[in-house]
């Protein structure tokens, strides 16, 4: 089911604008996924395990962190998740002027 937004603007010039700040928060976002999944993969190395499994099976109690790690852990694939959602839903609108 496609969903219709419109964007009125007092002229033209201002599509530009809305075009580069769709494309720069884009690039901010896809910067941030390379971040968090630099994170995730010192995570998985340093427990040689993946998240998903981190995800599925683990406890605090089997991380010499404790809560601190395990909380940064599961922080850190969940902002993952929503970072690449995000990026997927801009990337996926299309518009015409």
């Amino acid at each position: 089911m496609n969903v219709q937004m419109v964007i009125e603007l007092p002229d033209r010039q201002g599509i530009q604008t809305i075009i580069h700040a769709l494309d720069a928060y884009k690039i901010r976002l896809r910067a941030n996924i390379a971040r968090t999944q630099r994170r995730l993969n010192e995570f998985e190395r340093r427990y040689d395990v993946t998240t998903k499994h981190f995800l599925a099976t683990m406890a605090a109690e089997d991380l010499p962190g404790g809560d601190v790690e395990y909380v940064e852990w599961a922080g850190e694939a969940k902002m993952l998740a929503g970072l690449e959602t995000e990026l997927r839903e801009l990337e996926n609108a299309r518009y015409q002027l």
